[in-house]
């Protein structure tokens, strides 16, 4: 009687560049896409028209459309949570403790210095994070992609506003951050309003100052009472 063959496990092959690049362009459109139309406003084809590859392969990268849809939000979810706390931990180690506007900052500027300096899929990326806070049912993407890092700052907000009860501060912060977005999304806007010319706005670093003194104002303004 023969020993048995041993059996080999199967090694998994890492995806190839052509793969990854597939996969990159797909994501990419369905990002694109999604900040335009929103999750209904955007069909699987779509994303397959746009990424120039068949719907199978959007499947294959992505899986159904809620699974994608998650996959794009999270995507950059991360790199951003990570930028935000570490200006944190560099605030708190510096040899004061860092104030409401440094707080916030921490917050808002690496999201407008990746606006700036990361291409155009940024900005579509704060369309998206519009669409997901504006429809609850994209609460556990909220709740799996954000909330680890908000609440970090929510601790951070409440230890500097001890008088101010939580809902007040969370209110404040959600309009700090529609406040972000709308910048990152609506500068063209702006320029109308003022009868500017387009492409005349300030640059996002330029409006980083005054987007900080319109939160940092309307934190004070608003939980000013409670402290009272």
């Amino acid at each position: 009687m023969t020993a048995a063959a041993p059996i080999q496990a199967k090694r998994k092959r890492a995806p190839s560049r052509r793969s990854l690049e597939t996969r990159g362009r797909i994501l990419d459109s369905a990002e694109r896409l999604f900040a335009q139309g929103g999750f209904d406003g955007t069909s699987m084809r779509d994303i397959a028209g746009s990424a120039g590859v068949p719907v199978a392969l959007v499947n294959f990268h992505g899986g159904a459309k809620e699974d994608l849809f998650a996959v794009v939000v999270a995507r950059r979810a991360d790199i951003l949570a990570q930028r935000r706390v570490e200006a944190l931990k560099t605030a708190k180690a510096g040899e004061t403790a860092p104030d409401l506007r440094a707080v916030l900052s921490c917050f808002v500027r690496p999201y407008l210095d990746l606006a700036e300096t990361g291409g155009p899929q940024w900005t579509a990326y704060a369309r998206l994070i519009a669409h997901v806070s504006a429809d609850e049912r994209w609460r556990p993407i909220s709740e799996r992609c954000f909330d680890p890092t908000v609440e970090i700052f929510m601790q951070e907000l409440a230890a500097l506003l001890p008088a101010a009860q939580p809902r007040h501060i969370a209110g404040a912060f959600v309009f700090s951050i529609s406040a972000m977005l709308s910048l990152a999304t609506s500068r063209w806007r702006i320029e109308a309003m003022a009868g500017q010319l387009p492409g005349s706005s300030p640059s996002f670093g330029e409006w980083a100052d005054f987007l900080l003194d319109f939160c940092e104002g309307g934190f004070r303004a608003a939980l000013a009472r409670e402290s009272a």
